[in-house]
Protein backbone atom coordinates (compact mmCIF):
# COMPACT_ATOMS: atom_id res chain seq x y z
CA UNK A 1 0.00 0.00 0.00
CA UNK A 2 1.63 3.21 -1.16
CA UNK A 3 -0.06 5.93 0.84
CA UNK A 4 0.30 9.50 -0.39
CA UNK A 5 2.58 11.56 1.86
CA UNK A 6 3.03 15.26 2.52
CA UNK A 7 4.48 16.85 -0.62
CA UNK A 8 2.87 14.34 -3.03
CA UNK A 9 0.59 15.55 -5.81
CA UNK A 10 -2.87 13.99 -5.67
CA UNK A 11 -3.79 12.30 -8.98
CA UNK A 12 -6.92 13.82 -10.50
CA UNK A 13 -10.02 11.70 -10.09
CA UNK A 14 -13.69 11.82 -11.01
CA UNK A 15 -16.12 9.80 -8.89
CA UNK A 16 -19.86 10.06 -8.28
CA UNK A 17 -21.20 11.48 -5.04
CA UNK A 18 -24.27 10.29 -3.14
CA UNK A 19 -26.58 11.94 -5.71
CA UNK A 20 -24.79 10.64 -8.79
CA UNK A 21 -23.01 13.94 -9.55
CA UNK A 22 -19.45 13.73 -10.85
CA UNK A 23 -16.94 15.15 -8.37
CA UNK A 24 -13.35 15.72 -9.51
CA UNK A 25 -10.26 16.81 -7.67
CA UNK A 26 -9.95 19.62 -10.22
CA UNK A 27 -13.26 21.07 -8.93
CA UNK A 28 -11.29 22.08 -5.84
CA UNK A 29 -8.34 23.81 -7.54
CA UNK A 30 -7.62 26.99 -5.60
CA UNK A 31 -9.30 25.63 -2.45
CA UNK A 32 -7.98 23.80 0.59
CA UNK A 33 -9.52 20.35 0.72
CA UNK A 34 -9.93 17.79 3.49
CA UNK A 35 -10.41 14.27 2.09
CA UNK A 36 -11.41 11.83 4.80
CA UNK A 37 -11.59 8.10 4.14
CA UNK A 38 -13.79 5.90 6.28
CA UNK A 39 -14.32 2.13 6.13
CA UNK A 40 -18.12 1.93 5.97
CA UNK A 41 -21.08 4.30 6.04
CA UNK A 42 -23.34 4.21 9.11
CA UNK A 43 -20.97 2.17 11.29
CA UNK A 44 -20.31 3.60 14.79
CA UNK A 45 -16.77 4.94 14.28
CA UNK A 46 -17.52 6.39 10.86
CA UNK A 47 -20.69 8.00 12.14
CA UNK A 48 -18.87 9.56 15.13
CA UNK A 49 -16.14 10.90 12.83
CA UNK A 50 -18.46 12.37 10.19
CA UNK A 51 -20.81 13.84 12.84
CA UNK A 52 -17.85 15.57 14.52
CA UNK A 53 -16.87 17.09 11.16
CA UNK A 54 -20.49 18.14 10.63
CA UNK A 55 -20.69 19.75 14.07
CA UNK A 56 -17.50 21.76 13.38
CA UNK A 57 -18.20 22.40 9.71
CA UNK A 58 -18.45 26.16 10.12
CA UNK A 59 -15.04 26.33 11.84
CA UNK A 60 -13.55 24.18 9.06
CA UNK A 61 -15.11 26.43 6.42
CA UNK A 62 -13.88 29.53 8.26
CA UNK A 63 -10.38 28.02 8.09
CA UNK A 64 -10.87 27.75 4.31
CA UNK A 65 -11.47 24.01 4.03
CA UNK A 66 -13.84 22.11 1.75
CA UNK A 67 -14.62 18.54 2.83
CA UNK A 68 -15.03 15.29 0.93
CA UNK A 69 -15.89 11.99 2.58
CA UNK A 70 -14.90 8.81 0.73
CA UNK A 71 -15.70 5.13 1.15
CA UNK A 72 -16.45 2.22 -1.19
CA UNK A 73 -20.15 2.29 -0.31
CA UNK A 74 -22.81 2.57 -3.01
CA UNK A 75 -24.46 5.89 -3.90
CA UNK A 76 -27.59 4.68 -2.13
CA UNK A 77 -25.74 3.89 1.12
CA UNK A 78 -23.90 7.21 1.00
CA UNK A 79 -27.15 9.08 0.35
CA UNK A 80 -28.85 7.38 3.32
CA UNK A 81 -25.84 8.16 5.55
CA UNK A 82 -25.72 11.81 4.45
CA UNK A 83 -29.49 12.36 4.80
CA UNK A 84 -29.81 10.59 8.14
CA UNK A 85 -27.11 12.74 9.75
CA UNK A 86 -27.56 15.85 7.58
CA UNK A 87 -23.94 16.10 6.48
CA UNK A 88 -23.25 19.42 4.71
CA UNK A 89 -20.45 17.91 2.57
CA UNK A 90 -20.53 15.39 -0.30
CA UNK A 91 -19.78 11.70 0.23
CA UNK A 92 -18.11 9.92 -2.66
CA UNK A 93 -19.37 6.47 -3.63
CA UNK A 94 -15.98 5.10 -4.69
CA UNK A 95 -17.19 1.60 -5.53
CA UNK A 96 -14.33 1.01 -8.01
CA UNK A 97 -11.87 2.27 -5.37
CA UNK A 98 -10.36 4.79 -7.80
CA UNK A 99 -9.82 7.50 -5.17
CA UNK A 100 -9.14 4.98 -2.41
CA UNK A 101 -6.29 3.44 -4.42
CA UNK A 102 -5.02 6.82 -5.69
CA UNK A 103 -4.51 7.92 -2.06
CA UNK A 104 -3.22 4.48 -1.07
CA UNK A 105 -5.65 3.78 1.76
CA UNK A 106 -6.72 0.27 0.63
CA UNK A 107 -4.80 -2.54 2.24
CA UNK A 108 -4.49 -5.24 4.82
CA UNK A 109 -6.30 -4.72 8.09
CA UNK A 110 -6.57 -6.81 11.22
CA UNK A 111 -9.70 -6.99 13.32
CA UNK A 112 -10.37 -9.47 16.12
CA UNK A 113 -7.73 -11.87 14.82
CA UNK A 114 -8.95 -11.78 11.21
CA UNK A 115 -6.87 -10.33 8.39
CA UNK A 116 -8.70 -8.80 5.45
CA UNK A 117 -8.41 -6.03 2.89
CA UNK A 118 -10.22 -2.80 3.58
CA UNK A 119 -10.09 0.97 3.79
CA UNK A 120 -7.74 2.50 6.31
CA UNK A 121 -9.28 5.42 8.18
CA UNK A 122 -7.03 8.30 7.17
CA UNK A 123 -7.49 11.98 6.40
CA UNK A 124 -5.53 14.04 3.90
CA UNK A 125 -5.21 17.83 3.95
CA UNK A 126 -4.70 18.96 0.33
CA UNK A 127 -3.60 22.49 -0.58
CA UNK A 128 -4.92 24.80 -3.33
CA UNK A 129 -2.57 23.20 -5.89
CA UNK A 130 -3.58 19.60 -5.23
CA UNK A 131 -0.52 18.79 -3.10
CA UNK A 132 -0.85 16.84 0.16
CA UNK A 133 0.08 19.12 3.06
CA UNK A 134 -0.58 16.75 5.92
CA UNK A 135 -1.75 13.20 6.52
CA UNK A 136 -3.65 12.30 9.69
CA UNK A 137 -2.93 8.59 10.21
CA UNK A 138 -4.37 8.22 13.69
CA UNK A 139 -7.85 9.62 13.31
CA UNK A 140 -9.63 10.25 16.60
CA UNK A 141 -13.22 9.78 15.46
CA UNK A 142 -14.91 11.81 18.20
CA UNK A 143 -12.63 14.88 17.94
CA UNK A 144 -11.48 14.68 14.34
CA UNK A 145 -12.22 18.32 13.45
CA UNK A 146 -9.80 19.52 16.13
CA UNK A 147 -7.08 17.30 14.63
CA UNK A 148 -7.58 19.03 11.27
CA UNK A 149 -7.71 22.52 12.77
CA UNK A 150 -4.70 22.12 15.10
Amino acid sequence: MNTLQAGDKVPDFTVKDQDGNNISLSDYTGKKLVVFFYPKASTPGCTAEACDLRDHYKELQDAGYSLLGVSADSEKRQKNFKEKYEFPFPLLADEDKEVIKAFGVWGEKKFMGKVYDGIHRKTFIVNENGIVERVIDKVKTKVHASQILE
